[in-house]
């Protein structure tokens, strides 16, 4: 059923073994080497003219044939454009996420499906499906995407947005692997080159450049202040927001101690500053997400019971945190079990159920750090939700509260009301009501 195999191929170790494995399975194999970005353009060190030499030498020593396909224009429209969209209205975006959604998955599958007449797609992802590593299993229902054997290689996170057409047609090599398995069938097949290449980290387009200095060559500076975020002391000045990303150390002239980026406030062009890495304005259990991708389908658990209990993570390797996952008109509302530091808007929440990578979502905005909820709590004040609809009540004197969530403000079900209950007795008529407490962003100015 699967016969020819169009893999793609990067000049790296992992591709080229991912070649070399679909080639002793007896598939017929080509390989597509794509371009996404215009080196002519840069000094940096995304060096594609040297890759594109090494997987030609990888495919003439496996007798492969090897195209190439230039994606720079689809790379520039669909995710570079994007990601520059993101950092000038102050959000954090993943671009390798997006570049898997949208040009490996989309551009190059239908590139190899349609130009080369590949039956599927190989990549060198570690990853693996319910369909197997080479599409063994493959039957009318849809797939799953799975963790990897070698969870120090786990690449389902930068997966978690490919849409079902593609995955379904996708065979990962590697998936059942560990990376030293994977050097050591490189070094004995002589890929001595390709093993020792260093392995690609970051942004492709940046290469080892300073960020900051890239992204001004594309946005314009807008000057703002640093502000602490205790006692609203102005400490600095910056040059804009976009330069800056949430839980980044803040580089202030004249000052001893270190700063960190709690907040950004893209009304007043202010980034709000917090001493100490572990900050309590760094800290927070409650996020809010955009509209989810799920990889296979609406978890069921979510469907029957309004509430899906997973784990998730915004960064790829790091621990995965469990929480509760709820379905708003908008997205996402999700409860994390434990505090998590610096989450950023405009990262993806990538969600897990056991080995199963569920999907993800974009975090539009985080919920009130341990900073501010240990402020309502010195003054009384409480968030309740009735499953899904949002109210606020407040207990507190003089204090003027508002939702600074843009979530909360253009939701429908945004009702304020007022009770006089203590915290303990607030609890207890939820819980007989079956109502949940969740705890919202909100900025206070008393």
């Amino acid at each position: 059923m699967f016969r020819k195999v169009v893999v793609g191929i990067s000049g790296g170790v992992d591709s080229a073994v991912a070649t070399l494995i679909l080639k002793n399975k007896g598939f017929n194999v080509c390989a597509l080497f794509m371009q996404n970005w215009d080196i002519k353009d840069e000094m940096g060190i995304c060096t594609s003219d040297e890759d594109f030499k090494d997987a030609s030498e990888v495919c003439k020593k496996l007798n492969v044939p090897i195209y190439y396909v230039n994606f720079v224009k689809e790379y520039w429209n669909e995710v570079f454009s994007y990601f520059l969209k993101e950092y000038e209205s102050g959000y954090t975006p993943n671009p390798d996420i997006l570049c898997n959604r949208f040009i490996k998955f989309n551009y190059f599958f239908h590139y190899a499906r349609e130009y080369l007449h590949g039956d599927a797609i190989a990549t060198g992802h570690y990853a693996r499906t319910s369909f197997g590593s080479y599409l063994e299993n493959y039957s009318d229902v849809k797939v799953k995407l799975l963790r990897p054997y070698d969870e120090m290689k786990d690449q389902t996170f930068f997966l978690s947005q490919v849409k079902q057409e593609a995955l379904r047609h996708t065979m990962f090599p590697l998936g059942t692997l560990l990376k030293s398995e994977v050097k050591n069938i490189a070094l004995q097949n002589g890929f001595q080159k390709v093993s020792r290449k260093k392995e690609s980290m970051g942004i492709c387009f940046i290469g080892n450049r300073n960020f900051q200095s890239f992204i001004a060559e594309y946005i314009e500076d807008k000057p703002g202040k640093f502000v602490n975020i205790e006692n609203g002391e102005t400490v600095g000045d910056h040059n804009g927001i976009h330069q800056w990303t949430i839980g980044q150390r803040a580089k202030i002239d004249g000052r001893s101690l270190p700063f960190f980026v709690a907040r950004k406030d893209l009304d007043t062009n202010t980034i709000y500053v917090a001493e100490r890495h572990n900050h309590s304005a760094l800290q927070t259990e409650l996020f809010f997400t955009d509209k989810p991708h799920w990889i296979y389908e609406t978890p069921e658990e979510l469907r029957r019971h309004d509430i899906l209990s997973c784990r998730f993570t915004d960064q790829n390797m790091k621990e995965a945190v469990d929480c509760e996952v709820y379905e708003a008109e908008r997205g996402l509302i999700v409860s994390l079990s434990r505090e998590k530091r610096a989450l950023a808007p405009g990262q993806f929440a990538v969600f897990y159920k056991n080995e199963e990578c569920l999907g993800s979502a974009r975090i539009s905005s985080s919920g009130p750090s341990n900073f501010i909820l240990h402020w309502l709590q010195r003054n009384n004040v409480v968030f309740i939700a009735h499953k899904l609809n949002i109210y606020k009540t407040t207990i507190s004197g003089n204090c003027e509260i508002n939702t600074e969530n843009e979530y909360m403000q253009e939701t429908k079900t945004n009702k304020y009301t007022t009770c006089k209950s203590s915290n303990n007795q607030i609890k207890e008529n939820i819980q007989d009501n079956k109502i949940s407490i969740v705890k919202l962003g909100i900025r206070h100015n008393c």
